[in-house]
Parts: structure tokens; sequence; C-alpha cells
């Protein structure tokens, strides 16, 4: 499990984020992860190609990233999951060798992403956020390509203290499933648009409990570890 302070601006752990935030209860999305690239079913038809096998890659966002919970927004200048290092320790953030499935999604495991320099819309609320499990992304071909992201069931908590404490948990009952929409070029990007996912939320006095879900915002560039010159692309 890791954690990133949300509140200060300053280096974090992996996947630590603290932020200030009344009623506590803005739970994030979804990250990018799982476990090794491989070619993976999908319900959509078309097929899917990503390139170039075998490369590692990275995604930094280039906005901030944004969580919304009813009336609570959290900012957060800094949000990435970049590959274990050295390259090749394990298969987060690769490229399967086995790039493509004619009948739908190609899937990959990822590291959990970080989330920091975060500020509120609310003062004198914290909040650490903790990421867990398994996180993977699915990518699909075609016209338009996407990228699914599936945050592992409970696998992002945020916990606040302040004038609330509460404890929001992200996809509480099962995985959760958010779709973002992806641009190749070079660098490729990633754009969340208001995607949501399930949220449950447990506290007393000013803890949103009755908010089923969280919105999520960002747009993340999408960058080959392995070889620079190369850009990631699904087709």
């Amino acid at each position: 499990m890791t954690r990133t302070d949300m509140s200060t601006k300053r280096p974090s752990h992996p996947s630590r984020a603290r932020a200030r935030v009344l009623r506590g209860g803005f739970v994030a999305l979804a990250g990018l992860g799982a476990v090794a690239l491989s070619a993976g079913t999908a319900l959509a038809a078309d097929p899917t190609t990503v390139t170039p096998a075998g490369a590692y890659f990275s995604a930094t966002a280039t906005t901030s990233a944004t969580f919304t919970v009813g009336g609570v927004t959290v900012t957060c200048d800094t949000s990435a999951t970049t590959p274990t290092q050295p390259l090749g320790t394990d298969a987060a953030n690769q490229v399967p060798a086995q790039n493509s499935n004619p009948d739908g999604t190609v899937s990959s495991a990822i590291n959990p992403p970080t989330f920091e320099d975060c500020t509120t819309n609310i003062p004198l609320v914290s909040a650490v956020v903790t990421t867990s499990g398994s996180w993977t992304i699915a990518a699909q071909g075609g016209a338009s390509p996407t990228a699914s992201l599936v945050l592992p069931q409970g696998g992002l908590v945020v916990q606040t203290s302040g004038l609330a404490s509460c404890r929001s948990t992200a996809a509480p009952d099962a995985p959760a499933t958010v779709t973002g929409a992806w641009a190749n070029g070079d660098p490729a990007t990633l754009t969340f648009s208001g995607v949501s996912t399930p949220v449950e939320t447990t506290g007393g006095f000013g803890c949103p409990t009755a908010e089923p879900s969280a919105a999520f915002s960002a747009v993340y560039e999408v960058a080959n570890e392995t070889d620079p010159a190369t850009p990631i692309a699904i087709q």
C-alpha cells in the first residue's frame, strides 16, 4: 500500500496524497494498473494493437487532476504513474509482447498513480489518500481509441481528519472501470472528463455518506520510457 501527502507541497512517498477537504469524502478514480500488459478480452468488437511491443511507458498529468464528491473538489497539481526502476524489474507499465487482440482490448499492469501538491475548496480538513492492489488499463483500438482504467475493489481510500473525520472508499463492492479518450501523438494523450467511480463513505457529522460516486478529470501524457523517440500508440 502506498500513500501520498495532499496537504502540503513537498516531495511525497509514491502514492501518498494529503488534502484539505470538508466532508472528507471525495475519493478518486482511478488509476492505471494491474499485472503485465497482455492481450485481453473485451466487449468491443474492434481489434486492438498497442505499439511498440515490450516498451515501458509512463503517464504524467499535464493538467491538474480534480476529484469531486458532492460539493467538495480536490485539485492536485501533480499526478503520474511510472514503471519500476530499473526498467525490466517487473512488467508494470509495459506494453506486452503479445500486443494485439483481433477481438477487443489489450490490457496492461501499471503501478498505482501518485497524486501530489493537492488543495481543496474547503479549508481546515486534511486527508490522506492511499492506493493498493492491482490496477489495470485496457486499451481499445478503432476509429476513436480509448483506454479503460480498472480500479481494484477498495483500491483507493481517502481518510479525512479535522472538521470532519470520514473514510471514503472507491470501488467498495467490486472493481470499477472508467474510460478516457486516447489520442495518438508524440506523446500520446489520455483524457478523463468527469468520469465517475462508485464511492462509499463512512463517518460522522459532515461526511457525504449519501454520495454514491466521485468524478475525476485530468489529462495525461503517455511517454515511451524505453525509447523516447518512438511514441506509444493504440490502433
